[in-house]
């Protein structure tokens, strides 16, 4: 498959061949239909991250088509479209029973714990806990940011704030996930 490597952190990447990927046993493998750039992808880059490995291929917003899946899959088959969470749990640990998978101790991360979306495909973890299925009314480009900045942005404002209707909501900074904040606000 072709993928965007970076060898060394703060050098230009590549767009090359790599091997494709395989699904774990209770995984998945994407192919990616879109993309985003996050901020996080460049701290990534820049070596900020304890997580990666060179080489490596970077993205974690990202939208797809389930290509293949592993035999413990249950919910998922080739052709669904997905897309999945910037924190993937593994859906067994404390954190994941206490229904907060953003905090799982065992959590991967695709584009940081393993190669990620800057390429034709990606491998997800656990694809019953982690994939969210996308509506056909629902475009790919749109859908590859729901999982990063809109899904911060909610719980955030949802399980955290506790916003409610009428009341007031500061944001602090609008990039991705305060534009998104804002929208999500609003629509409460």
């Amino acid at each position: 498959m072709r993928a965007v490597v970076f060898e060394e952190f703060g050098r230009m990447p590549d767009l090359r061949e790599v091997p494709d990927p395989a699904p774990s046993p209770a995984g998945v493998v994407i192919r990616v239909a879109a993309t985003g750039l996050c901020r996080s992808d460049w701290h990534g880059w820049m070596g900020h991250d304890s997580d990666i490995t060179l080489p490596h291929v970077p993205g974690h917003e990202l939208a797809g088509v389930v290509e293949a899946a592993g035999p413990e899959v249950t919910g998922w088959r080739a052709g669904d479209r997905v897309t999945v969470p910037f924190v993937c749990a593994c859906g067994r640990c404390p954190a994941c029973a206490a229904g907060e998978q953003q905090v799982c101790e065992r959590q991967t991360q695709p584009g940081f714990t393993h190669w990620g979306s800057f390429a034709e495909y990606v491998a997800v973890e656990n694809a019953d806990v982690n994939l969210v299925g996308l509506p056909e009314g629902l475009g790919f480009a749109a859908a590859a940011g729901l999982g990063c900045r809109f899904a911060t942005a909610y719980r955030a404002l949802t399980a955290h704030g506790r916003a409610t209707p009428g009341q007031w909501v500061a944001v602090h900074g609008c990039g991705g996930v305060g534009l998104s904040a804002v929208m999500i606000a609003a629509a409460a």
